[in-house]
């Protein structure tokens, strides 16, 4: 891909994600233009939830921890994953954050596919 072409992809996925400071390779950027140029017909509104549970210690003794994680392509392009958790000795939380930049986009797709 000559320089050119790259600055006019990077352009473009700039429109929709923040990519100061992301170095892209070849393959990304074409990755994250292709992304973008779908998001309204593969991506937006989905969602996916997974949950696990394990054992663990603390200074009060063995607890056990389940965990929810919900990922969903948000209406602009980017993701939100929200994760909650439940210790069955009544501790419990929540957060949320949302991926919206360039490197955030890959990683998650790195981690998943």
């Amino acid at each position: 891909m000559d320089r050119n072409e790259k600055k006019r992809l990077r352009d473009h996925i700039g429109e929709h994600l923040d990519v100061s400071g992301a170095r892209l390779t070849d393959d990304e950027a074409t990755f994250l233009s292709e992304f973008v140029d779908e998001y309204d017909e593969k991506h937006r509104g989905h969602s996916e939830t997974w949950t696990r549970s394990f054992d663990s210690w603390s200074s009060d003794g063995k607890y056990t921890r389940k965990e929810t994680f919900t990922d969903t392509f948000t209406d602009d392009v980017g993701i939100r994953r929200d994760y909650e958790y439940q210790d069955d000795g009544g501790q419990h939380g929540a957060s949320s954050t949302e991926i919206r930049d360039a490197r955030g986009v890959l990683d998650w797709f790195r981690d998943r596919f």
